[in-house]
């Protein structure tokens, strides 16, 4: 029998809390002093242990430490909003912008044949930090659901994300 091993979603797989992102968070070990993870990790200076692959002026891109598939990115304003008619044109235009240079690099290296482009606003919509709004941008391919998925609710990811993080910087449009 093969076993798959991958002991850093156990965090995520856990469900023992109150359905709140920053319960959630800090069930992970993610909730930080502001209690939001995409306001802290940008003023720290560990890009490649926080998995931001790339910083705007207004807006920076990061991978999904919980991915949905390989390449799963988030597009994130500075602002700490729940939503994006909070945010003024230069935010919006740039996430769009880092969403489709995205996009590009994903395609590079991952050569998806579709993507998913979402952004869950409120909790009820499946926000899992809904205080903080941001987009999520994920590779797809056909028949990349496959029986773990259907059956047993779980993801595969096939490669460390230290990995994903390094591939994404070297194909990020200059």
């Amino acid at each position: 029998m093969r076993h798959l091993w991958s002991p850093w979603r156990m965090a995520y797989l856990r469900k023992n809390e109150p359905d709140s992102g920053y319960t959630k968070l800090q069930a992970t070990g993610m909730l930080t002093m502001t209690g939001c993870i995409f306001c802290d990790k940008p003023m720290e200076d560990h890009d490649a242990e926080n998995l931001i692959v790339i910083r705007g002026e207004h807006v920076f891109v990061i991978l999904n430490r919980y991915p949905y598939n390989n390449g799963h990115l988030m597009v994130v304003p500075y602002a700490h909003v729940p939503s994006l008619e909070q945010l003024d044109t230069h935010t919006l235009t740039e996430m769009m912008l880092l969403v489709n240079k995205g996009l590009g690099a994903l395609r590079t290296v991952y050569n998806p044949q579709a993507f998913n482009l979402g952004v869950n606003i409120g909790e009820a919509a499946g926000a899992g930090i809904a205080q903080h709004v941001h987009m999520h941008v994920v590779p797809r391919w056909a028949g990349d659901t496959n029986y773990m998925s259907t059956v047993a609710g779980t993801r595969v990811i096939p490669e460390e994300l230290s990995d994903t993080y390094r591939l994404m910087k070297e194909a990020w449009p200059k």
